[in-house]
């Protein structure tokens, strides 16, 4: 069960808010070997890895024609519920589209940004555990709003040697026609470096094990863009004596169960909230088909006892969580006070799990202390943000002192020319 710390000192926090070690090192060597084969043999490498890690023989990994019949065998109920996800994360990701606006910032000098789609964009979605469905949407669909000319989506097959039916429908309504059967750290690589088969990407998005998260930061390193750093799930929940810790508990077990590496926090300023918490947990963790899993990720976890909401906020601020729910008597108060979170449910009615399917906000957000610096995926995250500037000749004129007077005083003579040439001066004399 959860370790419980009562009124820890300040020098203590940044020991006591470690997350569950991810050390690459045991998988750095099996990865980069993985991703020098497949940037060597391409499509020979990944039946190779295929065979090897999936225990299945694929000759052809595009989903053909009869695999995505099986979307027909999905419960309407399931399909209702992937539509209004699509739908809820369409609108709010939608309401994110900026219009140019050209700025004059001075007469003659017109500046602009335009948000430009990023051509190539891959998509990989986790099927081992369980098949992240619920992931798909939350790319492929900004990935559609923002235009991006080719969406390649590579994700484990079952081992049916088929993709799971619900990430072929989502990505049947979502727009996405090409369906790669690549898991592991080897899909990272098709689509960092290109196949036969596969298209080679500009940006890599999507979560998973230790063995993905170390490809995309070595791929990153070599230049290709990924979404952000990204480790096991985790959520914070900041509570005091309104809360209910009946839902306390099933939110900590919601982000429990994930994986045994993931990391679940609660920070309250009020004991019995800690003592009726865990009994709650206990209750709640019998019916759990996931219990082993969540009872492994329970022992990575922490119950904090502050001594008082304010303190309790500086810790959050600098745990900066994945998750955080506000369980709280005056959450939008409090709210305004969270400057470190990747997203924030207010209230005891918001739980974090429909911000992970229906809600509208996007579920592919920092972990591991990066909401400290990085934002979640947005539509934003599928764009690459251009800048304009068109200066009439009057325009450059009453400029062009300030340019040559700068240029010159960091000895930059050719930077000074290209302003005075313009103007009718053939040289400009360095200050």
């Amino acid at each position: 069960m959860m370790q419980v710390l009562q009124y820890p000192q300040r020098k203590d926090w940044s020991g006591l808010l470690k997350r569950p070690s991810q050390d690459f090192t045991s998988v750095k060597n099996v990865v980069q070997n993985i991703l020098n084969d497949v940037k060597q043999r391409g499509d020979e490498a990944l039946k190779d890895y295929t065979k090897r890690f999936d225990k299945i023989e694929l000759n052809n990994f595009l989903v053909d024609e009869e695999e995505w019949k099986t979307i027909a065998i999905i419960d309407d109920n399931l399909k209702e519920a992937i539509q209004l996800a699509i739908k809820n994360v369409s609108i709010f990701h939608t309401a994110q589209q900026q219009p140019v606006e050209k700025i004059e910032t001075m007469p003659g000098v017109v500046c602009w940004r335009k948000s430009v789609a990023i051509d190539k964009v891959g998509l990989y979605i986790p099927g081992g555990t369980a098949p992240l469905f619920s992931t798909l949407i939350m790319l492929g669909v900004p990935a559609m709003i923002a235009g991006c000319k080719e969406i390649v989506l590579c994700t484990p097959p079952q081992k049916n040697g088929w993709v799971h039916p619900a990430v072929l429908y989502a990505a049947q309504q979502i727009g996405i026609n090409k369906v790669y059967k690549v898991g592991g750290a080897q899909a990272i690589a098709a689509m960092a470096y290109g196949t036969e088969t596969i298209n080679k990407v500009y940006k890599i998005f999507g979560p998973g094990n230790q063995y993905i998260t170390c490809a995309k930061m070595l791929v990153n390193a070599e230049g290709i863009a990924i979404d952000m750093p990204a480790g096991p799930s985790e959520v914070a929940v900041l509570a005091d004596e309104t809360a209910n810790a009946n839902f306390i508990a099933a939110d900590l077990l919601s982000q429990a169960e994930h994986g045994k590496d993931s990391q679940v926090l609660l920070v309250t300023n009020n004991e019995a909230v800690i003592t009726e918490t865990t009994r709650a947990l206990e209750d709640q963790l019998n019916d759990l088909p996931r219990k082993e899993i969540a009872v492994e990720a329970l022992q990575n976890s922490k119950a904090i006892l502050m001594n008082d909401l304010s303190e309790a906020i500086e810790l959050i601020n600098e745990y900066a969580p994945e998750h955080l729910i506000i369980s709280c008597n005056d959450v939008d108060t409090i709210a305004e006070q969270i400057t470190n979170a990747g997203s924030v449910f207010l209230g005891n009615y918001s739980p974090e799990s429909v911000g992970d399917y229906a809600s509208g906000t996007n579920h592919t957000l920092p972990t591991n202390g990066f909401a400290k610096a990085y934002s979640g995926v947005s539509l934003d995250s599928f764009y690459k943000k251009i800048t304009f500037q068109q200066l009439t000749k009057e325009g450059l004129q009453n400029i062009s002192k300030a340019v040559t007077t700068l240029a010159g005083a960091e000895g930059l003579q050719a930077h000074a020319n290209a302003v005075s040439i313009r103007l009718g001066a053939r040289h400009f004399e360095s200050a």
